[in-house]
């Protein structure tokens, strides 16, 4: 394990000169999709993602001593048809393992053998497209909603979808998120119950971007803090603003309130995060340092009728809290630094520090799938001190569309965890490479969506 995490770094630092991969906002894709030229028609375009990362953890499950080397696979084909000018149709499998990871560490996002990932057919007569059928939905810093592509699968969603506008738009959408079966087919759930109007406006304020937005998570059936069986109803109303200044800094701030029912619940929770950053782009490496603060409210249970939980919805959520992905935006408060350089033009490298509490110690430690890490006990936790991370981590582009990445990251358990049996230091190293490209009558190489 030791020899591992510096040869993971050394491989990712001796392949040279690339194309422009920057971390400062997950998820980001780097590099270009390779064009072939090949005989197909016109109305045709095949494409292939190929992905490969090998991961090394020190105490899965927080269980010292616990280490595992395990390599997760990727590939992904897709198939797109042109039959109108105003039709297009796609279809995309995919199929992921996690080689050399016992089976009970594997988790539904790492495996799905072979299987359908997307397929929509849309419409498009601008400025308005319609789309019907299975495909990725992703907003903003996709913090609230995004396709996860750090996550072996990855997120799609079932339903109907349209986008209206093109600088200046509106997103609509009446969906079910796709669950993940590794040994038979993917399905949603039934019926839609994820409804939501994003907007995005980029030309109203010179350098700025306003998002405002509403999702409506509507369930058939839960339970609530009683016992009791019923629907529920969660509106989530929030508003991103991203703003980038000449002179180097650049500012995102996003926040959320949540009100709805649970049963015989009642939902009143939010959460918000804010980063700023400055860049000095005449200094060598260019640095750009940045900050964050991130909140999500927990249930504090002082109203046994009401939940105070923020619900994460259906995030990217890789690197939030650090490169561990131990934890996600439910219950917590983050304080965190991190520090950007550019050696060269295609490499990028990554430094950053964060410190992690509860928000309330009446309510539980959650996972970054929204999944209950550590229960408070009676009377909630003595302390909220989740503990602290050091990661460093770096990206580059190899001849344009091979992208090697390597990383390292380190959890230091704070009070609450070592005193409810999860006080097991975690280390997770990986190093992967990642390669895109489609066939078609086409000659130049084009950049990622």
């Amino acid at each position: 394990m030791r020899r591992f995490i510096p040869f993971a770094l050394l491989l990712g630092l001796l392949v040279s000169r690339a194309g422009l991969a920057q971390y400062k906002d997950y998820p980001q894709l780097a590099g270009k999709v390779q064009e072939i030229p090949f005989n197909l028609p016109a109305w045709m375009t095949l494409d292939m993602d190929l992905r490969g990362r090998t991961e090394a953890q020190t105490a899965i499950n927080y269980l010292g001593g616990n280490a595992q080397v395990y390599e997760l696979t990727r590939v992904r084909g897709g198939m797109e048809l042109r039959p109108a000018r105003w039709m297009t149709f796609y279809v995309q499998f995919h199929d992921t393992h996690a080689l050399g990871l016992p089976l009970k560490y594997t988790s539904s996002n790492m495996r799905d053998n072979f299987d359908f990932r997307q397929g929509y057919l849309e419409f498009h007569a601008k400025p308005i497209e319609v789309y019907a059928g299975r495909k990725e939905l992703k907003f903003g810093d996709e913090r609230v909603v995004g396709i996860s592509d750090w996550t072996n699968n990855s997120r799609t969603f079932d339903g109907f979808f349209v986008r209206i506008g093109d600088q200046n738009r509106l997103d609509l959408f009446s969906a079910s998120v796709v669950v993940i079966h590794p040994t038979a087919l993917d399905r949603h759930a039934a019926g839609l119950n994820f409804h939501g109007a994003y907007g995005s406006i980029n030309t109203w304020v010179p350098r700025s971007t306003i998002e405002p937005y509403v999702f409506i998570k509507a369930l058939p059936s839960v339970s609530s803090q009683q016992k009791i069986p019923g629907t529920e109803t969660e509106v989530t109303t929030g508003l991103r603003v991203a703003y980038n200044a000449e002179a180097g800094f650049d500012f995102v701030a996003e926040g959320d309130l949540q009100r709805g029912s649970y049963s015989n619940d009642s939902i009143h929770s939010g959460a918000a995060y804010a980063k700023v950053g400055y860049t000095a782009t005449k200094i060598p490496w260019k640095p750009r340092l940045r900050g964050e603060y991130d909140y999500a409210t927990g249930n504090t249970h002082t109203n046994p009728l009401r939940i105070g939980t923020f619900d994460q919805q259906y995030p990217s959520s890789h690197n939030v809290f650090g490169q561990v992905d131990l934890f996600g935006w439910e219950n917590i408060k983050q304080a965190r630094a991190n520090l950007d350089l550019v050696p060269a033009s295609h490499l990028t490298l990554l430094i950053q520090q964060e410190f992690l509490r509860t928000a309330s110690r009446e309510d539980s430690v959650y996972s970054g799938s929204g999944a209950v890490v550590v229960k408070p006990p009676a009377g909630g936790f003595l302390a909220n001190n989740i503990g602290h991370g050091f990661d460093a981590a770096m990206k580059y582009v190899f001849h344009d569309s091979f992208v090697v990445s390597a990383g390292v990251g380190h959890f230091s358990p704070g009070q609450l965890m070592t005193e409810n049996s999860h006080g097991a230091p975690l280390t997770i190293s990986f190093v992967g490479v990642t390669y895109r490209f489609k066939l078609d009558k086409g000659n130049s190489a084009t950049s990622p969506n």
